[in-house]
């Protein structure tokens, strides 16, 4: 009996510890599972100021993803949805970013997906 005990404590342990282990993403949007983990990776380092944000960009046909950078003088990157560098839009020493943006036809429909909110 006694066996029997620990050995649902012991299935029990593993099974919150994987339940705890599978954070999900309070999102203001449905992203692709690789910019989830960016997230998740932001969520891990220590707070940023201004806090992180990524924002969702439909455009011409195509999905993006905008992550801003921690302070002064980084570039902001754009990736695709299957987390490739595009570019960086803006940011860096001249705040005009890289430029290597593809040029965007359409008007660019920006959606807030996520922001850090571990400072409030």
């Amino acid at each position: 009996m006694k066996k029997y005990i620990s050995t649902i404590f012991l299935v029990f342990t593993v099974l919150i510890s994987l339940l705890s282990a599978c954070e999900k993403l309070d999102l203001a949007a449905d992203i692709h599972s690789c910019i989830e983990e960016k997230i998740k990776e932001i969520k891990k380092e220590e707070l940023r100021n201004p806090p992180a944000q990524v924002w969702k960009w439909e455009v011409d046909g195509d999905t993006y993803y905008y992550f801003t950078s921690d302070c002064c003088d980084q570039y902001n990157y754009l990736y695709d949805s299957d987390c490739n560098v595009v570019c960086a839009p803006d940011g860096g020493f001249t705040g005009t970013g890289d430029g290597n943006c593809p040029n965007f036809n359409g008007q660019i429909v920006k959606t807030l997906v996520w922001e850090d909110d571990r400072a409030n």
